[in-house]
Formats: C-alpha cells, structure tokens, sequence
C-alpha cells in the first residue's frame, strides 16, 4: 500500500467504512485491488468461525479490482468504485447460483438484479454473497441444513439474527463495508440490531427488486447495512432513486422534532431490561439534543390477519421457482404448505393495506418521527431452534418482529440505531420510524445520535 495507508494497519482500513474507502480510491492512497485483497484476506481468516459467507468471488473480485483501476486511470471515478461490497443470497448476481438459503438451486443466475446492477454502475465490486436461512423466513436466526449456521462476531455463541445475518455479521466482522441485505419482516433492521450495525429499510419500492418486483406481495425491501449513517446513505443515494442526496441529509442537523416513543409490540412479546434501557436512554439523550420526546403508541389494531397471510404466500411464491422444493427443510415446507392455501387472504391484506396504514400514520399528525425498540430480546444462542418445525419456529420470533413487520406492511421507512451495549457486551439498538418517503429525517437524526454517542469505533470480538 501508499505511504498513507501503510502506517495505518489493516484492520483501520477495513473498518475505516465505505464512505472513507471510496474516498481513498479516488486519492489514490489505496487501490481497489489492494482493498479486494484485505476483504478476502479476512474472510479466509474469520469466516471459518463467522460462517458470513455462502460463496466468495475472490478471483472474480480481484479481475474487477484490476479492471476499476483501470478506469481511474481514465479519470472515472463513481462514487464507490473499487468498493468490496457483500449482497444476501437472495439477490442475483450474473454468474453465481441464488441458493435463497437453500441446497437445492442448480441455474446460475444470468443477469444482475437492478440492484446489483446499481452498485456495479457505481463501482462497487461484489466480493460475495452471503447466508441466510432458507426462504428467508426467520427473524431470530441465520441458520440452515446447507449452508449452517452464522455466527455473531460480538459472540460467535449467539445468533447475529435473521434473515439478513450473513450480511450483518460480514459487516460487523470488518470483512466488507457495506452489505445489501433484503427485509420482510425486519430482516435488515433485526440483525444490524443484533450486530451494532446501522440499518434501513427504505421506502416501499425505493430500491427496485427486479426481476422479483412483488416479492412476498409487497412486504420486501432491499436496504444497506453498515457501520455509520453516512455510509448507509451513500449507498442508498446509488441504490435508489436518481437525484436523492441522503448522503446530504446525513450531514445536515435535524430541526427540533416532535418525537413518540412507544414500547408496545403488535404481537405478544416480553421486552426485555435491556431493549427498554436503550429506548429510555435514547430518549434522555434526544431530549438533551432539543427534540421534544413523548410517550405516544400507534393504533396498530390486529395485524396478524394482515401480515402472516402475506409472509406466508410469500413463502409459497419462493418455492414454486425452485427446482426440487420437497428437498427444503422441514420447518420452511411447513410454512410453505401453509402458504399454500393463504391465496384469498393475502388478497384481503392487501385491499386493507391503505385503511389500516392510514390508522397507524395518524401518530404522525403530532409527531414527526416515532421510536421504538427493534426487538424484544437479545440475540439468541445459535441453535436454540434446531429440529424445531414451522409453528415453534415461527412463534420462537415473536420477541424479534414484533416491532419492525408493521412497517413492512405500511412500506414506510424505518431504521434501526445502536444504542450501546448491554450487560454481556451485545449490542442494543432503537427503531426510528418515519413518514412515508422521509428517509432523509432519519438519516438526519440517526446521524445526529451517532455523534452525540459514537458507536462505529468499538469493533467485536470476531474482527
């Protein structure tokens, strides 16, 4: 490396974010082979432990390293270029198998997903896809009869949670910047919780998910998760829509808003000491930022009746573009088989969307953003539902979306924040929710909290 980076050691660099590595690039103080080469050289060292990954496309990654470098050598520079970036394996990517968590996937995909596409048309390099559990179905876990278990780097004994584990733990562990995870349910923000990460779910439809535009009718995002607010706003501005600036809306001090703070679950969950320290910490400490901070909670009404048909026939979609889906495991064909029959009531769900979103939104009448926890409960030890079926396993996540599924079925943005740590040293987070198409409040909030209580600079045991 240059004589910049070469004082700095290689954990620095491969913590130092995505933003920071972009910008190094572009100096020419790093070159996108060098930084291909220390995200490779740390998931051979860390994954055997970590089990992040499902696939590395190191010898792909390294010719694209090449290859970006060349094109600054021309005098192009998009914003991430030459960036290691890691995409769940339920995301095509041309020329690697899309396994969604399963064994029995034999077609290579023959084309980019639009976002894939996206990132490479902003100079990321796709260095590998990452694990989840099969369809992914589970909030609480990343874990699967192929591919294993992944494992939390603040605790390799507990679960870094679902659906969006690999990527999480990829990110935590410091072996890329930034990850493209998918969220149906809190797939995105559940994890980031669970790993001290920064996570979004945008907007509904913000970032497309072609060629599966529909995926669990309606419910799914695609989002970033990473280590600081800026970085997740970068790569949503290259996600997402042309023109959006989040990565100014994340430098930009939020005016005095009106804040809600409700730690009511629309499923039966017990929240524990520590996800109700971290809502009350964050609290205190928006109050002490001059935001006006209230005890409010949304007229949720019941939501199952209009979330798990649509999980559900989610589900059922997924395996019917599989080649031998009787291999699936147990518990993921039972949740298929009961998607089989959620036909009219997924419909239903759907003719009701508008109404009852309508009915929750109205706690932004008087409030600007609303904040809750993320999830009920720690992260759980790995295995805790090994050989358990369909009903035990989906009811052993309730303490996990209890709070993030509702936005999925409103499709409205909503993030999740660290917010310390708990007594064993695992990292607490705050949800922060906002009206539909203000991401750029949240990013300017986030932002606002991550300075007055830095989290970015404490790394995991596993890193």
């Amino acid at each position: 490396m240059t004589s910049e980076t070469s004082t700095t050691n290689d954990a620095d660099l491969a913590y130092a974010g995505v933003t920071r590595q972009a910008e190094l690039v572009r100096a020419g103080a790093v070159s996108p082979r060098e930084l291909v080469e220390l995200s490779v050289e740390r998931i051979e060292r860390l994954d055997p432990t970590v089990n992040a990954f499902r696939i590395v496309r190191a010898e792909r990654a390294l010719a694209e390293a090449d290859a970006a470098q060349a094109r600054l050598q021309d005098g192009e520079a998009p914003p991430l270029r030459g960036v290691p970036i890691a995409v769940k394996d339920n995301v095509d990517v041309a020329g690697e198998l899309t396994t969604h968590g399963t064994g029995v996937v034999t077609r290579v995909a023959e084309t980019d997903s639009e976002g894939v596409r996206r990132l490479r048309r902003a100079g990321a390099i796709v260095v590998g896809k990452t694990n989840l559990p099969e369809l992914a179905l589970w909030g609480q876990l990343t874990e699967s009869p192929t591919w294993g278990a992944t494992r939390n780097p603040w605790d390799p004994e507990r679960s870094p949670g679902g659906s969006s584990g690999g990527s999480a733990a990829a990110v935590a562990a410091g072996m890329v910047a930034g990850a493209l995870g998918s969220d149906g349910g809190g797939s995105i923000r559940i994890p980031s919780a669970s790993c001290g990460l920064f996570g979004i779910k945008p907007q509904r439809g913000r970032v497309p998910l072609a060629p599966d535009d529909d995926h669990w009718l309606g419910l799914t995002h695609f989002g970033p998760l990473t280590r600081s607010v800026a970085d997740a706003a970068l790569l949503l501005d290259v996600l997402g829509d042309a023109g959006a600036d989040y990565a100014r809306a994340a430098r930009t001090t939020p005016p005095r808003l009106r804040i809600a703070v409700s730690t009511k679950p629309t499923l039966p969950a017990k929240l524990g000491t520590a996800a109700r320290d971290a809502v009350d910490s964050t609290a205190d400490l928006l109050r002490s930022l001059g935001h006006v901070v209230r005890e409010r909670d949304p007229d949720y009404g019941e939501l199952r009746p209009l979330i798990v048909p649509r999980y559900t026939r989610g589900a059922w979609l997924d395996a019917q573009r599989l080649e031998r889906r009787a291999e699936l495991e147990r518990r993921a064909r039972g949740m298929v088989r009961i998607g089989s029959v959620m036909g009219r009531a997924a419909a239903r769900s759907r003719a009701r969307e508008a109404a009852r979103a309508a009915r929750i939104n109205t706690i932004f009448d008087e409030h600007d953003v609303l904040m809750t926890p993320v999830t009920a409960a720690p992260p759980l030890p790995v295995g805790r539902y090994d050989g358990a079926g369909a009903l035990r396993t989906f009811l052993g996540g309730t303490d996990f979306v209890s709070y993030t599924a509702v936005w999925n079925f409103t499709g409205q943005p909503a993030a999740s924040v660290p917010a310390g740590f708990d007594a064993d040293g695992m990292p607490t987070a705050v949800q922060l929710v906002a009206r539909p198409d203000d991401e750029a409040t949240l990013f300017a909030l986030a932002a606002q909290l991550e300075q007055a209580r830095p989290w970015a600079q404490r790394r995991p045991a596993v890193g």
